[in-house]
């Protein structure tokens, strides 16, 4: 009898604990997904990943900068003609020139294909 008893004991005193604990990591984990928490949070990795984008492109220009001088560099010590940068772009075999806000042409507006005849 004295065994039931013991171990009945242990059991409540196991269930009580593993009961608390479980209550303690629900409260924690309610409290993080709380709607002012999530939005901090999310504010948080917004602006996190801002300054990675900043950092990466500050790099990027960085390492542009240094490889046109380089180049540069090359061009004069071959003493070949410098071309300036100028603002004008020469196109050709344009098809169509269509304004960058203009939506682009769906599917539905295209012609149907015609299906292909392999015999």
């Amino acid at each position: 009898m004295m065994k039931r008893v013991t171990w009945f004991v242990g059991g409540v005193a196991a269930g009580a604990a593993g009961a608390g604990y479980a209550k303690k990591k629900i409260r924690t984990q309610a409290a993080k997904l709380a709607p002012g928490n999530v939005a901090k949070g999310a504010v948080a990795k917004v602006r996190q990943t801002g300054q990675h984008v900043v950092a990466a492109l500050r790099d990027g220009r960085e390492a542009m900068h240094d490889k046109e001088d380089e180049l540069r560099a090359i061009l004069d010590a071959d003493e070949a003609p410098v071309v300036e940068r100028c603002e004008s772009i020469v196109l050709e075999n344009v098809r169509e020139i269509r304004h960058p806000r203009e939506p682009r042409p769906s599917h539905r507006d295209r012609p149907a294909r015609q299906p292909r005849m392999d015999t």
